[in-house]
């Protein structure tokens, strides 16, 4: 971490504590990790923002140094969406840029749907805005929950072996081997309890698809989807006929985590956005 970097614990009620790391200044923008993250995911992201923007990362609850509460419904994103809000009070911010990936882009909605008031851009990676279908929702419920059971059963070294298996990061093999070990690493220090409720309550089955409501988003917004990353690239052109100020930056060469497979290009097309002048 930066040792610029201030870390803040922020109580949100029901025994949750979420850390929060804060650093630089200017425009605030609040950065929201995938399943499995943390803030450290963000620290080459943080070092191209620190210049120009207030820079808030925030640990979902289990994930990171947030605590890991045993009542899976704590994890469900309206709820982070409303500590979210909590958050920003407590820090006196009234408006941010919000940007969200994977998991972290699913909330981001939730956020911009209920606290719309408090929008000035959204920004989401390799984001769904949910699953539509019934049937395949249901059949993603019980995946989730088969792979949370496995988590808590196997131990955290287990799943992030399965976990990194899976074809989603196929695309990483190109990555030096330290950046694979940091990813890891960051992985395996999170909280086998967190994950699994993460699971249960704020997997892509349980998470109620918002596809019909984004023409409520208001804020300009930017998707960005790695070129490899076909399911998704398919997300970012669905969304961006509903959302009514939205442009797409598809990356070459990338797949699910175009921040960490091209990060110069994602810090670029983040940067360029941010610096967009405000309507009217």
């Amino acid at each position: 971490m930066n040792s610029d970097t201030e870390d803040r614990y922020i109580d949100v009620g029901d025994d949750l504590r979420l850390h929060v790391a804060i650093s630089g200044s200017g425009s605030p923008v609040v950065l929201l990790h995938g399943f499995t993250g943390s803030t450290a995911t963000w620290e080459p992201l943080r070092a191209a923002l620190d210049q120009t923007h207030k820079v808030i990362a925030v640990d979902f609850p289990g994930h990171g140094l947030s605590t890991a509460p045993t009542d899976h419904r704590r994890y469900a994103l309206d709820r982070f969406a409303d500590d979210l809000a909590t958050i920003l009070t407590q820090l006196s911010i009234k408006h941010v840029a919000l940007f969200g990936y994977s998991m972290g882009g699913r909330a981001a909605l939730r956020f911009a749907l209920a606290h719309g008031d408090r929008m000035k851009a959204l920004i989401l990676e390799s984001t769904s805005p949910g699953i539509t279908d019934a049937a395949r929702r249901a059949e993603r419920v019980e995946s989730d929950k088969e792979l949370a059971d496995s988590i808590e059963r196997d131990g955290i070294e287990s799943f992030v072996e399965r976990w990194e298996a899976i074809p989603l990061w196929r695309s990483q093999a190109s990555l030096h081997d330290d950046a694979r070990t940091r990813l890891r690493s960051q992985r395996l220090r999170n909280q086998t309890t967190g994950l699994a409720n993460s699971l249960r309550a704020a997997g892509a089955g349980n998470d109620l698809p918002v596809l019909d409501r984004l023409n409520e988003i208001g804020a300009p917004t930017l998707l960005i989807a790695g070129a490899l990353d076909a399911t998704y690239v398919e997300h970012a052109r669905t969304m961006e006929k509903s959302l009514p100020d939205c442009g797409t930056v598809i990356v070459p060469d990338a797949g699910h985590a175009v921040h960490l497979e091209r990060p110069d290009e994602f810090a670029a097309a983040i940067s360029d956005f941010l610096q967009r002048p405000a309507p009217g």
